[in-house]
């Protein structure tokens, strides 16, 4: 297992554009992602789940990423929410 912390950046946190987008570059790996804040969990390919966490400005999120390609979704996603969110 793959798992780093990000604090949201974005002036209006975790939104639906950005999240839509941040769903489909998880769903190109086979691995599963959870993502944690607010003391929720969600699944990462779902974007009505990571919608439900109500991450704003300011807070801490934890990825964790599990499976064969776990390396590089973890990857792909660190570099998305450090260009986008």
């Amino acid at each position: 297992m793959v798992s780093f912390k990000y604090v949201i950046t974005d002036p209006v946190g975790i939104h639906a554009r950005p999240a839509g987008n941040l769903v489909k570059e998880i769903k190109k790996y086979d691995s599963d992602v959870k993502i944690f804040a607010n003391g929720k969990a969600a699944d990462g390919k779902k974007l009505m789940n990571l919608m439900t966490l109500g991450v704003k400005q300011g807070n801490e999120i934890e990825v964790k990423v599990e499976g064969g390609d776990e390396a590089a979704n973890a990857a792909a996603i660190e570099a998305f929410l450090k260009a986008n969110l």
